[in-house]
């Protein structure tokens, strides 16, 4: 239970840098977890070459879901969208510092990602698959 708390998520969670809404916005989605109720709401502005150059997120949620969003946003902004859409689902872990999370809490742990990865491409909703290991 120590390590669904470390230090770097409770910080996040209690001072996010990234909390906000931008608009006017060139990428937006949001969703939620139905397993838990967390929902996130992603917005970027992106230059003209694809470069992410500001993000925001709103929403709701646990400690894990709000931490990681701030996480994620924090490791895009000035990265190309191409390099955006490579950052899989052990790449966020990797920078949550978590490892061995139960269901439950690995879909909060990975939803901004799925939201991320879901107003990229332009879905109309998210999908489990766009944060799934490739084989």
């Amino acid at each position: 239970m120590d390590d669904l708390y470390r230090e770097v998520i409770i910080e996040h969670y209690k001072n996010p840098t990234y909390r906000g809404v931008l608009d006017p916005h060139d990428i937006s989605f949001e969703d939620e977890n139905p397993l838990c109720g967390d929902q996130i709401r992603i917005d970027l502005r992106v230059n003209d070459a694809g470069v992410v150059t500001e993000a925001a997120f709103s929403g709701h949620g646990c400690a894990i879901s709000q931490a990681s969003a701030d996480l994620l946003l924090e490791s895009i902004v000035n990265k190309p969208l191409e390099e955006v859409k490579k950052i899989s689902k052990q790449d966020l872990l990797d920078l949550l510092g978590l490892e061995n999370l139960g269901p439950v809490r690995l879909k909060c742990a990975l939803l901004s990602l799925k939201v991320l990865k879901a107003g990229i491409y332009g879905l109309g909703e998210t999908d489990d698959l766009l944060v799934e290991e490739e084989e």
